[in-house]
């Protein structure tokens, strides 16, 4: 293998890549990244055997062949070296990198032992644009279940229903639902993991470039530009979401989300101090008041709102209120309640195309 190609196009591909290696495994392997010279090409591809990553990148091939890099060594040695060609070649077992007046040799590992990733049939493919998928990653994604209790809640449902797509995360306490219509597209159900559909966003560009999607009854493709990045599904059923999300409502106040979390930031201030996160709302009258306390003071917020329906007095946990008032894009929002010990449902005032349900504490 002897190629040369721009410093900075193969950082890059380094740096995408290397998302999918393994940091603690008893398989060496996975901890690097394969490279191989083919064609004009040259092509880097890392897995854990969950998430699978290949990318390529134009440079000048001398001569074909493969090698397997330590992936975090390489990446900090290719950042560190000037912004001019680089050239790689293979003497032996030792690959020798040089770069101006710098010259590295590493030892590689051999490639036959590097696994390789699953065969998809690429032939039903649904489309997405980039920044479609990023907003509805970022939007439900930090709702998913953080330990492995319980393995699907993990993930986040991918759903494809009468033309209109579903990402749904919940993890006991909230509920994050995005739709988006992206018109008629045959109807799927599967469970990404979120620590795919985490590395994925670090990749994706808020642009209206396309992302393919590929389903296989285990695997997930998507493939953008030059990238390939292959998951495992998680195996299960999904919880029926549908029935959890409340029809009706007896209250419903409709606040600027700006003020609400400035208010909800203070406040959770010194409910973190108690421990709990725990923050009260009084609403009544057209104001939400907002208290929170602990062994060294209180805080007392008041917010305007407009008020459909009684009074209610009800507590959350801050941290579950501050996820979503982060990530939702509405200057205003509706809050939806029932009673002081069912859920709160939050809802955009411009569109109906994002629901988040969130458990109070009882009192």
């Amino acid at each position: 293998m002897w190629f040369t190609c721009e410093k900075e196009l193969l950082e890059n591909a380094i740096n995408t890549v290397q998302r999918a290696a393994s940091n603690k495994t008893t398989y060496p392997i996975l901890e690097g990244i394969l490279i191989k010279a083919k064609d004009n090409k040259v092509i880097l591809t890392a897995t854990d055997l969950d998430l699978g990553i290949e990318t390529y990148i134009n440079a000048n091939i001398n001569k074909n062949g493969a090698t397997v890099l330590n992936s975090k060594l390489l990446a900090e040695l290719i950042r560190k070296l000037p912004n001019d060609m680089i050239s790689m070649k293979m003497e032996e077992n030792n690959i020798l990198i040089k770069c101006q007046k710098s010259e590295f040799t590493l030892i590689g590992s051999n490639p036959e032992e590097f696994p390789s990733l699953p065969s998809i049939n690429e032939n039903i493919m649904y489309e997405l644009s980039q920044d479609l998928l990023k907003n509805m990653i970022r939007q439900t994604i930090f709702a998913i279940a953080p330990d492995e209790t319980r393995p699907i809640l993990t993930g986040i449902l991918f759903e494809i229903k009468d033309g209109t797509l579903n990402f749904v995360a919940l993890d006991g306490y909230r509920l994050a639902l995005k739709s988006e219509n992206i018109g008629s597209y045959e109807n799927i159900s599967a469970v990404i993991p979120g620590k795919t559909l985490s590395e994925i966003s670090k990749i994706l560009e808020p642009t209206d470039d396309t992302v393919k999607i590929t389903f296989t009854p285990n695997h997930i493709l998507f493939t953008l530009d030059n990238t390939k990045i292959i998951s495992r599904l998680l195996d299960g059923e999904f919880i029926n979401y549908r029935q959890i999300v409340p029809d009706e409502y007896k209250l419903r106040v409709k606040v600027k989300t700006g003020e609400l979390l400035d208010s909800i930031e203070r406040a959770s201030l010194l409910a973190r101090e108690g421990k709990t996160n725990l923050i009260k709302f009084d609403i009544s009258q057209d104001k939400m008041i907002i208290t929170s306390n602990s062994q060294i003071g209180k805080v007392y917020e008041e917010v305007d709102v407009e008020l459909e329906g009684d009074e209610i007095k009800i507590a959350f946990n801050s941290k579950y209120f501050l996820d979503v008032l982060r990530v939702i894009d509405s200057e205003e929002i509706y809050l939806e309640f029932t009673t002081n010990v069912s859920p709160c449902v939050v809802k955009k005032c411009d569109s109906n195309n994002y629901i988040y349900l969130v458990l109070p504490v009882r009192l």
